[in-house]
Formats: C-alpha cells, structure tokens, sequence
C-alpha cells in the first residue's frame, strides 16, 4: 500500500522536461475571463497613463500591441506565410508560382546562393508599427506580446521549424555596456520562452569594435566592416546544431553573414536567420 502511495505521489511531479507554459491545465471556465480582463486593464491604462501612437499619435489601445495603435499595425505589412518570398534569404519577390511549378514555394532571387546561412526569414517589413516597436526595442528591453506572438509564428513556419538552438547576434562588450542590454539577446529570451528551444548567449561573440553602419554604407563597406568581428566562444554547444540566430533587423545581411559563417565554420550544421523587420 505503502508503495502504491509512493508510486502515486512520485507520479505527481511533473517529469524533467515540463514546459511551465502550460496554461492549457487551467480550467476551461476561466479562460473567457482572460481577455475581459485584458480589455478592462488595457481601457484603465489609456485613461490614466495615455500612450501616444509612436506612428500616428492616436492613443495606444492595447498593452499588447507596444508603441503602435491597432490602425497602424493593419498598415504595417507582416508575412503571412503566403507570400512570394526568395526560399533561402526571404527577399519578397514579384515571381508568378504556377501550377507546372514542382514546388511553388521554391523561388530563388539568385542573388544570395553565396551566402552562408541556410535560410533567412523576417516577421515583415521595416515600415510602420514594425518599425516603432524595433526602435523601441534599442531603448527599453521589452518584447511586447504581439511582437513575441509574430516571432513565434514566424519560427513555426518552414524552414526555420528545424532549429534546434537560438543564438542571438551579439554586440561588442563595449557596445553592449554603452546600450545596457543587448536587443537581439531580448528577442531570442521572448522566443525560447515560447518554443522552449535552448537559448545560447554565450557559444557566439563580437571581438571587433566597428562602427556603426551609415546610411550610406553600401553593401560592400558593410560587409568589409564585420569580417572577421565575431568569434565561437564555445564551438562544441554549437557542433552539429540547427541554429536560429536571431536580430531585430535584416538590412544588407551583412551582420548575419559574417555570424553564419563563423557558426558554420566552427561546425553547426544549419543556420537559419530570424529578425523581426526586413528593410
């Protein structure tokens, strides 16, 4: 009897692997509470501490949606999935998929089959709220939930499914002092904690000081300026893996280049790219 009981409260515990995102054990009555609750939060924040619109100027609606307002999140333009996107860097393209196709989603720029990362795909377009919430994200290291919900489905797409570890692209110490945090370290922690994938800050680092990238930096000055900047602290966490690595912006894929190669270098058998806007 003894040993039943002991069977039993063993059997209780929940077992090595048990994901604390588990808001599916909670009773189904008290789910309809949730958003109720969410609306009244989110109507007695706007009255007392009103946020302005950083797009538009109109009030903030929602605690959720971060520096933008419901409106300009609908302008802002977010990859469904559907578009017609270069299959490896995720460039939107205007190629016509036809039915003689044997794959319609494999489309191909042609421009970027040198570069070193398996695939590259972005949550949207730098534009619009997706831009404010980026911006605001270099000030204050907060991920608001629809940025983290657009990251998440953005990773449960193919083929960035088939990662295995988050590696947020890393900043100078000297930079990472300066700024207090590091952005793309705060997106991949919002992320693991919804996929429950391993995140990884400490296998890849940036050892070269370079400027910041100007405006008018073309795409060889960019790269020519993160060559040989970062470093595999700890190839064998990165051995064999399918790495996420993560940032916030995608502009000439320069940064993500030269983290791609050095991960590949150093062993990691994919590396796919996840940022939140492409510019």
């Amino acid at each position: 009897m003894l040993g039943t009981l002991g069977r039993r409260r063993r059997s209780a515990h929940p077992p090595e692997n048990f994901s604390f995102v588990e808001p599916r054990m909670k009773p189904k009555a008290s789910r309809p509470l949730y958003p109720f609750v969410d609306s009244l939060c989110d109507a007695a924040l706007a009255i007392l501490y009103p946020q302005a619109c950083a797009v538009c100027g109109a009030s903030v609606e929602a605690r959720a949606d971060g520096m933008a307002c419901g409106a300009c999140w609908l302008k802002t333009r977010i990859f469904s999935g559907q578009e017609s996107l270069c299959r490896k860097c995720g460039t939107p393209t205007h190629a016509q998929t036809h039915a003689s196709m044997k794959d319609p989603m494999d489309v191909r720029c042609r421009r970027c089959e040198a570069e070193p990362f398996t695939a590259a795909r972005a949550c949207g377009l730098y534009e619009g709220a997706l831009r404010a919430c980026v911006l605001a994200l270099k000030r204050e290291p907060y991920v608001p939930t629809r940025l983290a919900r657009l990251l998440y489905e953005t990773q449960q797409r193919s083929p960035l499914l088939g990662a295995t570890r988050i590696v947020p692209v890393p900043l100078h110490p000297d930079r990472e002092r300066e700024r207090g945090f590091n952005q793309a370290a705060v997106l991949g922690r919002a992320l693991a904690a919804l996929t429950g994938l391993p995140l990884d800050v400490w296998s890849l680092s940036r050892t070269v000081h370079t400027e910041r990238h100007r405006a008018g930096m073309d795409t060889r000055a960019r790269r020519e300026s993160v060559r040989d900047a970062f470093h595999a602290a700890r190839p064998r966490l990165i051995e064999g893996e399918s790495i996420l690595l993560i940032d916030d912006v995608l502009t000439t894929g320069a940064t993500v280049a030269a983290c791609a190669h050095r991960l590949r270098a150093s062993g990691a058998r994919e590396v796919f790219v996840l940022t939140l806007a492409r510019a």
